[in-house]
């Protein structure tokens, strides 16, 4: 862990996972970090368990809290400000970053600095999932079969998650699931992708979702069911250019309701980090409880 600049003089902290993404850009990036010692302040923090525990030390001293790193470090820094005043922040080094592409944020740290000086926010939701926090997307498939197989690669990046997208897809197998929604069965099927979404994207502007959005009141639901692998060309198509929705194979549902999923399929991913659920899963929109730091980049939600 390293701080380098007194705390009191900066509105902002950054919390900078080094391991994040691809290590040269990361390496860069903490340089240029360096060189600005004089204008922000920055921790370094190796394991979730740090992460937690500065920004707890460090809570009543800052208003934004900046994650700097992956989709998972941005969950982290997230779960602490749910529900507080303290303001979100994303300087993205992940390998997905579909958070940070929702909502604007890019490497340009001057840019990030003048918005941090401006202090505007916008309130957005945040999905539970067996009382587990999910800002961007989670779910069970295909998506959460490459979390699980990506999460075991040395290799980061693009590219490498390409690779294993596709061995994936190669070797996918249809799951059974069954929804209820206000108590109600309304799904009871094999499916390839059931994704639960808070926003459009997996990252990499991929829109498994592309009409939702993160302050709505609503749980978006995309069931892919079990299509021809020759069409998987077609499916990656739609993904990039917001049209999977079109597609005869997939079923959009949206509720504001409590949801239960029952599947004996336990590989599940949230925020794109895998983790296991055995049992029932109990899925919950909290209405806006995070503040998320505005930029130029996510002005179609508040246009929305």
């Amino acid at each position: 862990m390293k701080m380098p600049v007194t705390e009191k003089i900066n509105k902002a902290l950054f919390i900078l996972n080094p391991n994040s993404g691809v290590l040269p850009v990361n390496y860069i990036v903490s340089k240029d970090m360096d060189r600005r010692k004089s204008k922000l302040s920055f921790v370094k923090s190796l394991v979730k368990e740090d992460t937690v525990s500065l920004i707890k030390q460090n809570f009543d001293k800052y208003d934004v809290f900046i994650a700097a790193g992956g989709d998972g470090t941005v969950h982290t820094v997230a779960s602490e400000l749910v529900g507080s005043k303290k303001i979100l922040g994303v300087l993205p080094l992940g390998s997905g970053n579909g958070f940070a592409k929702e909502f604007g944020f890019n490497m340009n740290i001057r840019s990030l600095l003048s918005n941090i000086e401006k202090g505007e926010s916008i309130d957005i939701d945040v999905i539970e999932i067996n009382e587990k926090l999910c800002l961007n997307v989670a779910g069970i498939g295909l998506d959460s079969f490459v979390a699980h197989s990506f999460n075991n690669l040395k290799l980061r990046g693009f590219l490498p998650y390409v690779w294993v997208t596709l061995k994936t897809f190669l070797r996918l197998r249809p799951f059974h699931v069954t929804i209820k929604c206000g108590g109600e069965e309304i799904v009871s099927e094999k499916l390839f992708v059931l994704t639960i979404a808070n926003t459009r994207q997996f990252g990499n502007n991929a829109f498994i979702a592309p009409d939702a959005r993160p302050n709505d009141g609503i749980i978006d639901i995309v069931l892919i069911k079990p299509f021809p692998k020759i069409l998987g060309p077609l499916f990656i198509i739609r993904l990039f250019t917001k049209k999977i929705n079109k597609s005869k194979y997939v079923r959009h549902i949206k509720t504001d309701k409590e949801i239960i999923i029952q599947t004996d399929e336990t590989r599940f991913h949230i925020d794109g980090e895998p983790l296991k659920i055995s049992g029932e899963v109990v899925v919950r929109i909290k209405k806006e409880v995070l503040k998320v730091l505005k930029t130029a980049g996510n002005k179609f939600i508040f246009n929305s």
